[in-house]
């Protein structure tokens, strides 16, 4: 059995053929924004750089890290998503899966139901839009805490 750190260590390796493949360089702000992203799962790049400074990895603006993590969305490493605040939030996990989104403290997590991803597939395929081809189904149920509940990262 892995175990969380050496899971990470596997998917910084990953990272690192991604980036040879692509003949980018292994830097050392590309690395620490991918081991912030392993550690935050979803996050913009404020709270990406915020991670950077608070480990010690190294010096990088938030623009930078901005630039990274689009750049790694187009290449499909991350994939991107405009919160209900219109900000710009990025997830590690490209598989399918849906998400709740807190609102009230901008923050993600993950829905992973095979069977609503099921449903939702199988009654768009019997569905045309005319002009349009759909890429993929983005589920996003939009949430705010409850009394008996101040943290999704719980659930």
């Amino acid at each position: 059995m892995q175990t969380n750190q050496t899971k990470t260590a596997d998917r910084m390796l990953q990272f690192r053929e991604t980036l040879r493949i692509h003949a980018l360089k292994a830097t050392a702000q590309r690395l620490a924004v991918h081991e912030a992203m392993l550690t935050l799962c979803h996050a913009s790049a404020d709270s990406v750089a915020e991670w950077i400074k608070d480990n010690g990895r190294c010096k990088v603006s938030v623009a930078t890290v901005y630039n990274i993590l689009s750049q790694m969305a187009l290449l499909g490493v991350y994939h991107h998503r405009m919160s209900a605040n219109n900000k710009m939030y990025f997830d590690v996990n490209t598989s399918s899966h849906a998400h709740l989104y807190d609102s009230i403290n901008g923050e993600y997590k993950d829905i992973m139901d095979e069977e609503l991803e099921r449903m939702v597939d199988a009654h768009l395929k019997k569905k045309r839009f005319r002009g349009y081809k759909v890429d993929y189904i983005d589920i996003q149920l939009v949430c705010h805490p409850t009394r008996k509940s101040k943290d999704i990262s719980s659930l």
